[in-house]
């Protein structure tokens, strides 16, 4: 059955330089798919969140013919734009080259309800998009069918032409003039002999990159802008008790100075400016307790806190048993130190809010400006841009809420940018972690029993994505949950425990979650176990999985793995190989890296890695995703380390926060990949998993020391 679609329910527009634009709303998708915030944290990519139902873009064609789409999901480096262009380009019959992909802004596009993150938005859109594009070129026929006097049915599709009887038409020509719209069913969805889905496509953002494009939410501008920057404490917790700003506002250029109850703004004719304002301030600060990093450590521990089982099967391990064993693992305080700082670009007006930024979340930001100011939300206008780096840093968007608060002040458009340092020390910090692990082996050398008890401050909890009050119905903080759970489940007794507590200071959303720092714990103690238990490493971990689906799967990734590393646990001199697997959101993924040690020094020369995303929709996008979180979880398990001193986070720049660099890198990673799910699963994260216990591993074997903490570092 067609449907009917009046005008109203679509938005004709032009004024996009020459170009004459049809936009075609939302209303062709029907059937957004919803699942439930547990089932994906362990084992589910949750689908497109967004309502479907408004009338706002999804498409917009071009008089020369081109494909716009405004994605509801934004781009941070991870290559969704490109996977998107397959994706459309492969049901809508266009080429690559007719597509370009913006990110959404809330007034136009329609905008995911489940932000940008957790390395959902491939298979997020897998489904949707490719409905909405076949969808949208049937649509397209039906109209080239009344143009051409020719039946729909009969016509051909090939790159943006429409064709039939010696007759052919464009996709924009077939378009032209179109008031009211038949929609048809969905037709069905190409299954396999794909065109551009699982073809190595060159990013399409590349260009861009690469000439110095203003893309990120650092470029941003509005007429007649002004530049903002705002002073907070440097102390935990600390609070204004005295401004003396006498100076600060006969300063050149100053235009305003802001006081707010938590802090003070700076508003002038240029940065430098304001800046120089900066430091004619004189800020007296009520600082309750200036916080050491013991302090923090004696709250955060396995036994302090809010108690969650998240998972458990047969007995728990007896506190007096003689044959069990017990190791204590941590993680240090992380920063996610991307490279381009927050900042925001914002107009202030009664009946109309815009800000430019760099964002994850555009549709919560626009909640947050409209409560905030007052505001219908359809007043306010997010426009995402290019994120010089997200990592969970760009789920917190507090500074459009204060760069629209200096736009306010000062009635003109207001950009406001974070310094390195405001950027340390106010980031929402990868939260430290301890972890008690315990274990007893059986007769035949196996786990009888596993335990893992892990304590962590707020990672999802308390965020713009799950609130506190959605944690009292979860139990649990699903974040810090990521890589928790035992996976090995053909051991007879095993079980997960969370402790969770909320520090001081800010913590939250850091790529992966808690997934590197619990593989670390678990997969270093099962390492050990094996060694315990004379046991080559691998056949210990194959022997303790099932043959059902998910287990199957792990069993498979770290056969691939060791076969294509040619995996050995012997040591050779000062080199030696570690191992480690996870999986995250079904993800699994397994490592083995070649590690020496000299002069107490670990270098790590090569990393092979084996990797299960299911249907890969841009090989070239995956790999380079695995290479990422290989190398951004190499930094934060050797080097990478925020601490307190005199109650302030430091270090604040970079240089002091140590990170790996170019010679810390491995000569080689080798990526493998296995198909053991016909959908696409989330890329981003999982890989980083078993990265640092793999690290850990190797070095156990060179130095016959078991590293426990992390970073990882051996004594002189």
């Amino acid at each position: 059955m067609s449907k009917n679609i009046s005008r109203r329910k679509f938005l004709v527009r032009g004024g996009l330089g020459t170009l004459g634009v049809l936009a075609v709303g939302t209303y062709v998708f029907r059937n957004p798919i919803r699942r439930s915030v547990l089932e994906m944290t362990e084992t589910m990519a949750p689908m497109y969140m967004g309502s479907g139902t408004e009338p706002n873009l999804w498409f917009e064609l071009t008089e020369d013919n081109k494909v716009l789409f405004h994605s509801p999901k934004v781009e941070m480096g991870q290559g969704s734009f490109t996977s998107f262009a397959q994706m459309i380009a492969e049901e809508m019959d266009v080429t690559l080259n007719q597509i370009d992909v913006i990110g959404a802004a809330t007034k136009t596009g329609v905008i995911d309800g489940m932000s940008t993150g957790g390395s959902l938005s491939v298979g997020g859109l897998w489904k949707p998009l490719r409905e909405l594009s076949a969808t949208m070129k049937e649509m397209l026929k039906i109209e080239a069918g009344k143009k051409l006097g020719i039946d729909a049915s009969s016509l051909q599709t090939k790159d943006g032409i429409i064709s039939g009887e010696g007759k052919a038409i464009t996709y924009s020509e077939a378009a032209k003039g179109v008031t009211k719209w038949e929609i048809p069913d969905t037709p069905p969805l190409k299954e396999s002999s794909f065109k551009f889905i699982g073809k190595p496509i060159k990013r399409i953002d590349l260009d861009a990159k690469v000439f110095g494009d203003p893309i990120f939410g650092l470029d941003a501008e509005l007429p007649d802008m002004l530049y903002g920057i705002i002073v907070r404490p440097s102390a935990i917790g600390a609070t204004i008790k005295n401004v003396d700003d006498s100076n600060s506002k006969t300063a050149n250029g100053v235009v305003k100075i802001v006081r707010n109850d938590n802090w003070i703004g700076i508003v002038a004719q240029s940065y430098a400016q304001a800046l120089a304002a900066k430091h004619l301030l004189s800020i007296e600060w009520d600082i309750p307790n200036k916080w050491t990093e013991a302090e923090i450590r004696d709250i955060l521990k396995v036994g302090k806190g809010n108690e969650m089982i998240t998972q458990k099967k047969g007995d728990q391990l007896e506190e007096n048993d003689s044959e069990m064993i017990t190791m204590e693992f941590s993680s240090p305080i992380g920063a996610h130190a991307q490279i381009e700082p927050n900042g925001a670009v914002a107009s202030y007006s009664t009946d109309d809010i815009t800000v430019i930024l760099s964002t994850q979340v555009p549709g919560k930001t626009q909640e947050h400006v409209a409560e905030a100011f007052n505001i219908d939300s359809k007043k306010v206008n997010i426009i995402p841009t290019y994120l010089g780096g997200g990592f969970g840093r760009r789920l917190n968007t507090n500074h459009a809420i204060d760069a629209v608060t200096l736009s306010k002040e000062v009635g003109k458009p207001v950009k406001y940018i974070f310094s390195r340092k405001e950027e340390f020390q106010h980031d929402l910090f990868r939260p430290p972690t301890h972890h008690i692990l315990k274990g007893k082996l059986n007769s035949n050398g196996l786990l009888e029993n596993l335990e893992h008890h892990y304590a962590s401050g707020d990672v999802a909890v308390g965020s713009i994505i799950i609130p506190n009050a959605l944690h009292s119905v979860l139990g649990t903080d699903v974040g810090a949950m990521r890589g928790g759970n035992i996976m090995y489940t053909n051991i007879p007794n095993y079980r997960a425990v969370q402790w969770h507590t909320t520090l001081p200071f800010a913590t939250s959303w850091w790529r992966s979650l808690g997934l590197l720092a619990n593989t670390f714990a678990i997969e270093s103690f099962v390492d050990e176990m094996a060694i315990k238990a004379n046991k080559n490493p691998i056949d210990f971990r194959l022997a303790q999985l099932t043959d059902e689906e998910l287990p199957l799967r792990i069993k498979n990734i770290i056969k691939l793995a060791s076969d294509k590393a040619n995996y050995s646990d012997k040591v050779n001199g000062n080199r030696a190989m570690g191992f480690a697997a996870s999986t995250d959101s079904n993800s699994p993924a397994a490592h083995v890296v070649d590690v020496s040690v000299e002069n107490n020094m670990i270098k790590v020369h090569k990393v092979v890695c084996a990797f299960d995303c299911g249907l890969i929709v841009n090989p070239d996008q995956v790999k380079a995703q695995c290479e990422g979180s290989i190398i951004m979880g190499m930094s934060a398990a050797m080097f990478e380390k925020m601490t307190l001193e005199d109650g302030e986070l430091y270090p604040t720049i970079y240089g002091p926060y140590d990170m790996a660099l170019m010679k810390h890198s491995p000569k080689e990673i080798d990526v493998h990949f296995i198909q053991g799910k016909d959908i696409p699963l989330p890329v981003g994260e999982p890989p980083m998993g078993p990265i640092a216990a793999a690290i850990g591993n190797a070095v156990r074997r060179i130095t016959g020391k078991r590293l426990t903490d992390l970073p990882l570092r051996l004594e002189g």
